[in-house]
């Protein structure tokens, strides 16, 4: 296992770091059904959830996650399915420690609790305890550090990032923004400033955003990020705002455009790029191959 005190150093050296792209999309694409849990499937289909792991090393990935976004005990509870929250934790470790083998880090993905906090339904010493709970056995399964993304609120979001550095793992704390009356903010109204400050202060590693209002408007986040921190960047955006064509959810950014602001996110010196939903291993494939380009050609 890496010197997880000099891990994100270290890596920031090595910058930009390809990351994996959409998992839960990936996954619907090989058959997940609606309303299904995804994370379940490190039991009952570990051999796709693997498919889709080694998929992502094989196109360029240098960190994979975990599939353990809802594998929190509130999440897991929706589906009936608490009482496998070890099972399912362990079981994502496993199958991206085996894909990534000595190519790539695994970093245990934790989401939020969804809309059970922001209606005020669980007081914050329960969060903590969830939150906590799965941190631990991502843990003990063997990851290089946490994620905790697709945060919207920075209440929920310092106590998951409380929770996550008690392991004594490096910690990534990433946000979603969209556009709410033409500013791009969080569900909760906070703005990327406001995030970023809120974030380091707290004693997250690094800063991040994911999913959201696609790549072209990270290039916005990150500029007000980096006015108010000095913490390393995670990137991981969607493939654009998703409409329906067809029956069908159709994201509008091609994988030429995704890696062209790639390479302008790692112009302005971001340190982890990747995607989000929508995302697919030619993503990846393509950004890697542009960016190991630029740092080919900046050290010729």
């Amino acid at each position: 296992m890496p010197d997880m005190k000099n891990l994100i150093s270290r890596l920031v050296k090595k910058a930009p770091v390809i990351l994996d792209g959409a998992w839960g999309t990936e996954l619907r694409a090989i058959g997940l059904q609606p309303g299904e849990c995804p994370d379940l499937w490190n039991i009952s289909h570990p051999e796709r959830v693997k498919l889709i792991a080694s998929n992502y090393v094989a196109a360029g990935s240098k960190i994979i996650l975990t599939n353990t976004f809802r594998a929190n005990r509130l999440s897991l509870r929706s589906y009936g399915l608490e009482d496998k929250l070890k099972d399912i934790n362990r079981m994502g470790v496993l199958i991206s420690r085996k894909a990534a083998s000595k190519h790539a880090l695994v970093f245990g993905s934790i989401g939020p609790c969804g809309n059970l906090f922001m209606n005020n339904h669980i007081n914050t010493n329960l969060l903590l305890d969830v939150y906590t709970e799965q941190a631990d056995v991502l843990t003990e399964g063997g990851i290089d550090a946490i994620l905790v993304e697709t945060m919207t609120n920075l209440m929920e979001a310092k106590i998951a990032l409380t929770a996550a550095k008690k392991t004594g793992l490096p910690v990534v704390v990433s946000f979603v923004f969209n556009f709410v009356k033409e500013k791009l903010v969080s569900i909760a109204n906070e703005s990327p400033e406001s995030v970023a400050v809120a974030l380091t202060e707290a004693g997250a590693d690094v800063i991040g955003t994911n999913c959201g209002a696609g790549i072209e408007n990270c290039i916005f986040i990150t500029h007000k990020f980096r006015s108010v921190t000095k913490l390393p960047i995670w990137i991981k955006p969607s493939a654009g705002i998703p409409k329906i064509i067809h029956d069908e959810l159709v994201y509008p950014t091609s994988i030429k455009n995704f890696s062209e602001y790639g390479l302008a996110l790692s112009k302005l010196g971001v340190a982890f790029i990747g995607g989000c939903c929508g995302t697919t291993p030619e993503n990846i494939r393509m950004l890697s191959k542009i960016l190991k380009s630029r740092q080919k050609n900046n050290t010729s």
